[in-house]
């Protein structure tokens, strides 16, 4: 879909949003990450997106193999969104990461969008979310992530603000390259901002390997059958892991 045919939307309209004003917008976003310590710089940004546009909420994703990894959101609901696409490895914010490029999903509730993510869709909807945009975190040649818009009305955003919602996204793709990836030498009590992310992952591929080795199957096949288990008794992906590798739960070939 293109940016010309995502800008038709119930937000185009005569109320202004501070995303219409290209040098108000700079200033939100200064004041908002100005005196943010580097790993905090993300949570921010989903906080200011929101004030920023007609949404609901945001979140961020760090692309990895498998399983996204959520890095933040600025809610409970926006979390919970996130963590239904990991689960399902189906949706939006999926398909923007595998492709590098936007995907921005008008309405969830019937129409091409609805047909395209059925599941995902029905569990957005129950959420109370009718529209998903998100957009690729990297450059053109590596997307590391996507910084994934949530609305609970369907339609689509103006031009204005697709590129408001753009330089969001590009100030996060900063923020994310200025982050330390390991504990600064001068500072023994510091860690890594990807320590806390890694642990979770780091169970979902260890729960992967176990189903692998209780089934005879490939990491695919393993993958398939956690996010089956996790789908079937609503549960995340992360933490139908958590049940695999503490013996909660243990899958059979039947399964």
């Amino acid at each position: 879909m293109s940016p010309s045919d995502d800008s038709r939307g119930p937000a185009d309209g005569p109320e202004r949003h501070p995303g219409s004003d290209a040098g108000r917008v700079a200033d939100l976003i200064a004041e908002s990450v100005g005196d943010a310590p580097p790993d905090e710089v993300p949570a921010r940004l989903c906080e200011v997106v929101v004030r920023l546009l007609p949404l609901s909420g945001a979140s961020a994703s760090l692309r990895s193999d498998g399983v996204p990894m959520r890095l933040c959101a600025s809610g409970e609901r926006a979390g919970r969104l996130a963590e239904i696409q990991a689960t399902l490895g189906d949706g939006p914010c999926v398909d923007a990461a595998q492709t590098g490029a936007p995907v921005l999903a008008r309405d969830l509730t019937t129409g091409p969008d609805a047909d395209r993510w059925p599941v995902f869709a029905q569990q957005a909807a129950a959420a109370g979310v009718r529209a998903v945009y998100a957009l690729p975190l990297g450059s053109d040649a590596v997307c590391v992530g996507t910084l994934d818009l949530y609305r609970d009305s369907p339609g689509g955003l103006s031009g204005e603000e697709l590129r408001t919602a753009r330089l969001v996204a590009g100030v996060m793709t900063m923020a994310l390259a200025a982050l330390p990836h390991r504990p600064d030498d001068d500072r023994p009590d510091a860690r890594s901002w990807l320590n806390g992310l890694a642990t979770g992952h780091d169970q979902i591929h260890q729960a992967i390997g176990m189903i692998m080795a209780q089934l005879g199957v490939g990491s695919d096949e393993a993958l398939a059958r956690l996010r089956g288990d996790a789908f079937a008794r609503s549960r995340t992906v992360q933490e139908a892991a958590q049940d695999v590798i503490t013996h909660r739960q243990r899958l059979s070939p039947d399964d």
